[in-house]
């Protein structure tokens, strides 16, 4: 009997990687000042696993899949949770193929495999990793959401980890502002965790995408959350801490960023919070406090890539005062404005706009050159 091709192609090789035995980081380490990708080890004679210090239980599962042998238990574990993604329309991706995030190829303790659910080519993007508590405050709740809603518009990806709290808050942002977001779970794709986001994430998987290294079948656990963290951290080119106590994993994700070069950001909060304290820690440490959305954007600076339909940077656009080319809505808002400092209260009374459209077209004025933010709101652009 012989086994599906499945096994063959690319992603079923790393699929049987991910799962030998005792393949764990040290030998992956030794192996890569060997050969230049992990999956060459597939096609190499035992005596040559021996000496590269493989168990005899993986060099038996290497040599099972080289003679398409399904008795071997790697093999047939491999087969089982092919048919498992078929069934429940999870993808696969390989640390060695071409779809898979650069930046994440290079982390410690790179992820051998991705199953995905969703829009992969969104791995390509320029991420910001949102995290924070579970048991978030209101104002935390609301902090992670304009966040993310606002950094969506910027054109950054907001990539988090689907928990309670801080997380979705941080998801859903992004989704109301018509922009994809990335989650990474510590369960497999068919176990989504925890079950009142469920619907949250199908609409992820709608118009984003969820990743994880885990199986079909793999039930979310602790142990896990931790494993989770890295890859957000590492996907993304910094970490945004909204609220975190002195003992949340947030802060085991911002100690990971930094581990792996990059960015971190933390909003303050009362000292009086408990869900505060792990921020101010971060900010004590060196994290940059951010206050806007601007804050990330300036640290971060102009590498991030615009996606289609988002107007330029200031920058790079028109800083006429000619507004033909503005909507009725922009241009009402920009005759409110003055050349000193108006407050969006102010500029919602003036304008009789709801919060959300006067927002979306403070941005759209401040995109094209028109108005920028300062100390007590707007003012045009002189």
């Amino acid at each position: 009997m012989s086994q599906s091709p499945c096994l063959k192609a690319p992603s079923g090789q790393w699929l049987v990687l991910s799962l030998l035995p005792k393949f764990g980081i040290p030998l992956r380490e030794r192996l890569l000042d060997s050969v230049d990708s992990l999956a060459d080890i597939l096609s190499m004679n035992p005596a040559t696993l021996t000496a590269m210090g493989l168990t005899p239980a993986a060099i038996e599962a290497i040599c099972a899949w080289q003679r398409s042998d399904v008795d071997n238990p790697v093999i047939a574990r491999a087969l089982s949770v092919l048919e498992q993604c078929r069934g429940h329309g999870i993808g696969l991706l390989g640390q060695g193929e071409s779809g898979f995030p650069e930046c994440l190829r290079h982390i410690h303790d790179a992820p051998l495999l991705l199953y995905t659910l969703g829009d992969t080519r969104l791995l390509q993007r320029d991420q910001l990793g949102v995290v924070g508590s579970r048991n978030a405050t209101r104002a935390g709740l609301d902090h992670a959401r304009s966040f993310a809603a606002e950094l969506s518009r910027r054109g950054l990806l907001i990539t988090s980890g689907l928990a309670l709290g801080i997380d979705g808050a941080a998801h859903a942002g992004a989704l109301d502002a018509g922009a994809p977001t990335l989650a990474v779970v510590g369960c497999g794709l068919d176990r989504l965790y925890p079950a009142q986001h469920r619907p949250l994430a199908h609409r992820i998987i709608e118009q984003g995408l969820i990743v994880s290294e885990y199986p079909p079948g793999t039930q979310a656990r602790a142990a896990y959350f931790p494993q989770r963290n890295r890859i957000i951290s590492g996907l993304s080119r910094g970490v945004l801490v909204v609220e975190a106590s002195l003992k949340s994993g947030s802060l085991i994700t911002a100690r990971t960023a930094l581990e792996q070069g990059r960015e971190v950001f933390a909003i303050p909060g009362s000292v009086h919070s408990p869900v505060a304290r792990g921020c101010h820690q971060l900010i004590r440490q060196g994290a940059r406090l951010v206050e806007t959305a601007d804050d990330v954007l300036e640290e971060l600076g102009t590498w991030w890539s615009m996606t289609d339909g988002l107007s330029a940077p200031p920058e790079a656009s028109d800083t006429g005062r000619d507004t033909r080319a503005l909507d009725a809505r922009e241009i009402a808002v920009y005759e409110a404005l003055g050349y000193d400092p108006q407050s969006t209260d102010a500029l919602g009374l003036a304008t009789g706009l709801p919060a959300d459209q006067l927002m979306q077209s403070l941005l759209i004025l401040e995109l094209e050159g028109f108005a920028h933010p300062c100390p007590g709101g707007y003012q045009r652009t002189a």
